[in-house]
């Protein structure tokens, strides 16, 4: 194994270790031998002194013309582009999902790169006539100031991306915590944006844990904006601290997410929707189909068809371009998982295959679960109800459409949903009956693409969506601009009828 890389946080251009002096290790889910990186465990003095950069950077960088901004993301989707692959094994490295996944998660930050720079020339306002002569009125985006983003594990590089780069366009500065399973990509991100011509200050890097590193930056009073992307019950926390605050905060949480298959849909088209969105980056995705919710008339095809290429997945490390399917990202999430099987099994579900954790050989150095199939299973048990985030797929079968979407429904969350079918009218039905922030027709529940509003309602969510043309809304603040030349006083909202 290589010497591992020690990373510091960056505070102002500079990296520094965490004023405690202590640090942590990262070590690769799937070999457990392998030291990915030592981290700064940083603590609320090392994100203190992240914000006053961030603070002391804002001035200047936020008089920078957005198009001058956006340039420089520009040239980072070149650079992010030229180190695709190299990107993609640290990525894999850190958290385990495949090489062919994990430069999926490098091609959305320069997707993102591209996208938002791009919104440096557009930034659009309104422009609206008055109802009083002699008179000219817009609207204007302006930044806000310093913006503190908490982003997960799972997608390490797409989804700080989805955060960083539109705060950063609109000529906010930025702290960001990213999860402490999966740090290296956030840095190979910046990496690219200070080569670019980033000026020092206006992306601050603080890693840690949650409570001592998370939770100061949440509630810090100098930084009005928090985007966090993680488990509903930190995302409540979350939510809590910044209202008292009477901050910003955009929530992106947890799913539960129903994949509906009706008696005319292409079976196999439906199959390989269906294994890929179970059992893609391990289940671990917020927007994973844990739920296939399934017309009786097909179910035993399909489900027999489903558990025979489940058991055939090829499970191993990432950095093997063989791999189908990774390891889960820590023992804590690997207990996790196999705990919600042993639940499933006491509520009376039938394991069809999986449920256990794959050992000997190198299987024994990560932390690595065979793909799972339930069956009969009710859409009351915990199971089909609350969210695993692993490679386990709970299967519900019903009588009509109806009844499918109520299923789907009746749960906390609401951020992915699917129906696979031919007709045209109940693919309709389930787009507008379905309680989803997203829907796919004869498409699994992964894949969002960055263009179109990503996020949920219900638990899922607090109203805000990432990434497409909504995704300035949470970076900006709206100004209305009126302009009267007209040299005499003139009243609105007055009966100017004369």
């Amino acid at each position: 194994m290589s010497t591992p890389r020690v990373f510091h946080n960056l505070i102002g251009g500079e990296f520094v270790p965490a004023q405690s002096g202590k640090t942590f290790e990262r070590r690769n889910p799937a070999d457990t031998r392998d030291v990915v990186g030592i981290f700064a465990d940083s603590d609320e003095r090392d994100v203190h002194a992240a914000v006053e950069a961030a603070k002391a950077a804002f001035p200047q960088w936020s008089k920078v013309p957005a198009p001058k901004r956006g340039e420089i993301l520009l040239r980072a989707a070149e650079l992010l582009q030229a180190r695709k692959e190299q990107y993609s094994r640290d990525l894999t490295r850190e958290m385990g999902k495949p090489l062919f996944e994990a430069g999926g998660d490098i091609v959305e930050a320069i997707g993102m790169a591209q996208y938002a720079g791009s919104e440096g020339r557009r930034m659009h306002g309104v422009t609206t006539p008055s109802e009083l002569p002699n008179k000219f009125q817009m609207s204007i985006r302006q930044p806000i100031g310093v913006v503190g983003l908490i982003t997960p594990w799972n997608f390490p590089m797409a989804i700080a991306s989805w955060k960083m780069l539109p705060a950063i366009v609109c000529g906010n500065t930025v702290v960001i915590k990213p999860g402490e399973d999966a740090s290296v990509s956030t840095y190979n991100l910046v990496q690219c944006l200070m080569e670019a011509g980033l000026p020092p200050g206006v992306v601050n890097i603080v890693t840690g844990y949650g409570p001592r590193a998370g939770q100061p930056l949440v509630e810090h009073p100098d930084v009005p904006v928090i985007s966090f992307t993680g488990s509903t019950e930190t995302g409540r926390l979350v939510y809590e601290l910044g209202a008292r605050r009477i901050k910003r905060v955009s929530l992106e949480m947890g799913g539960k997410n129903p994949l509906i298959v009706m008696p005319d849909a292409d079976l196999d088209l439906a199959l390989d929707g269906v294994l890929w969105a179970a059992f893609g980056t391990t289940g671990q995705r917020c927007t994973a189909t844990s739920r296939l919710i399934v017309h009786r008339a097909v179910a035993k095809e399909l489900v027999e068809r489903i558990v025979a290429r489940a058991q055939s997945l090829r499970v191993g490390n990432g950095l093997d371009p063989a791999t189908e399917m990774g390891p889960l990202v820590n023992e804590k999430q690997l207990q996790r998982v196999l705990n919600y099987i042993d639940i499933g099994k006491q509520e009376g579900a039938t394991l069809l295959c999986g449920g256990y954790r794959l050992t000997g050989g190198d299987y024994d150095y990560g932390y690595f679960i065979a793909p799972t199939v339930f069956t009969n299973v009710t859409s009351q048990m915990r199971i089909a109800r609350e969210e695993i985030f692993g490679p386990v797929l709970s299967v519900i079968e019903v009588d009509s459409l109806d009844e499918a979407v109520a299923i789907a429904n009746d749960v906390a969350y609401g951020l992915s949903s699917a129906i696979y079918t031919r007709d045209i009218n109940a693919a309709f039905r389930a787009m507008q009956a379905l309680q989803a922030g997203i829907v796919y027709i004869n498409a699994p529940t992964i894949g969002a693409e960055i263009h179109l509003p990503f996020g949920g309602v219900k638990a899922t969510g607090n109203g805000h969506r990432e990434a497409g043309p909504t995704m300035l809304d949470v970076f900006s603040e709206w100004k209305s601009v009126y302009i009267d030349y007209s040299g005499a006083l003139q009243r609105a909202q007055i009966d100017n009828a004369d």
